[in-house]
């Protein structure tokens, strides 16, 4: 036994790279967990992102009850998926909406922080984000040159059909 009188809300995982969303286990996970223990969040986190962009990439998440359908609201906020998980991401859409975070720093936090600043501020300052993260960079161009040959070749199958269907 652990003797601490906290209770578990939830439970946190990462994408790296692929950004903050729901694949179709996280679903099943968080479905089963919202039928045993209330409240309960799931928490995704790519790290990738955050040291490429310098700002934390974080998303909470709860599922929808079995067989219920959200009403329609539109495109959501925008992210990129790589190509390799659109389809995971596209089919369980629907199954889960986002929460809205907010961060707070306490006094310890900001001695933590300070103290390891002290400690790494010549490794941060003297640190290129675009070294750093250019097995990154070059994965998104790769994957957006992929969505875009797909592309062309959806309009052109589709430009052909119906020049095809036309001339009948």
């Amino acid at each position: 036994a652990v003797h601490r009188l906290e209770n578990a809300v939830g439970w946190y995982h990462s994408h790296p790279g692929y950004g903050c969303w729901l694949s179709g286990i996280d679903c099943a996970t968080q479905m089963l967990n919202q039928q045993f223990q209330e409240p309960f969040l799931a928490v995704v986190v790519d790290p990738v992102r955050t040291m490429a962009s310098g700002k934390v990439e974080i998303g909470a998440f709860r599922t929808y009850p079995e067989g219920y359908k959200p009403p329609d609201e539109g495109p959501s906020e925008y992210q990129t998926i790589p190509l390799s998980k659109i389809e995971d991401f596209g089919v369980h859409a629907k199954q889960y909406y986002s929460l809205d975070i907010t961060y707070f720093k306490s006094s310890a936090d900001t001695q933590l922080l300070d103290l390891l600043w002290n400690k790494y501020w010549v490794s941060t300052l003297s640190a290129s984000p675009l070294l750093n993260n250019r097995e990154f960079a070059a994965g998104q161009i790769s994957d957006i040159a992929e969505k875009l040959e797909q592309a062309e070749q959806s309009l052109s199958g589709a430009s052909r059909f119906s020049r095809s269907h036309c001339l009948k």
